[in-house]
């Protein structure tokens, strides 16, 4: 198995492949919670609005997942989704998800390839959980896939203020100073 260092992934043949690689190959886009993304999938399949739980406005289409990086220092902040979303590792170093679900229970999820360490290769956030993510190694970057049923709108999209957040869960004021921006 290749390791993960701040020059990139060394994939067992003496090629590394670096986060600039990885945006440049996959074209990927700055993300408004940060890091950098691409759509990769959205279903053709329209889920009417009568026939999704209450509060959507609109159809969505049934499901989207994307690719999204993070790299060195960059954080994903504090947000939450109405539909629930699954997390996919691939690549790099292992990634921190924080999540508050909604009984406000903190929990702290390792993404990584790891399963010795406590690591996951796949993580479901419930839909109208608060999350973040970041990487411990500040010299490195993490490739992970997000698919998203009903599929991402931006619609069904919520990023709080710190204020806000700190209003509701004083009890996690560290984690929410560190991963919300200002």
């Amino acid at each position: 198995m290749g390791c993960q260092d701040e020059k990139g992934t060394d994939f067992g043949n003496g090629h590394k492949k670096t986060a600039a690689d990885w945006i440049m190959l996959l074209q990927l886009e700055k993300h408004p919670e940060g890091g950098y993304y691409r759509r990769t999938y959205q279903s053709q399949v329209e889920v009417p609005q009568d026939n999704l739980p209450k509060g959507y406005k609109g159809s969505r289409v049934l499901g989207t997942a994307i690719y999204f990086l993070l790299e060195k220092s960059d954080f994903s902040a504090f947000h939450k989704l109405r539909q629930d979303e699954m997390w996919h590792f691939y690549e790099g170093a292992t990634l921190h998800l924080h999540t508050i679900d909604t009984l406000g229970n903190y929990n702290l999820i390792k993404l990584g390839r790891n399963p010795e360490e406590g690591e996951v290769l796949q993580y479901l956030v419930k839909g109208e959980t608060y999350f973040a993510s970041e990487l411990i190694d500040k010299k490195a970057y993490a490739l992970v896939g997000c698919t998203v049923t009903p599929g991402f709108d931006f619609n069904d999209f919520e990023m709080p203020s710190q204020e806000v957040l700190m209003t509701k869960y004083p009890q996690y004021s560290e984690v929410i100073k560190t991963l919300t921006r200002h």
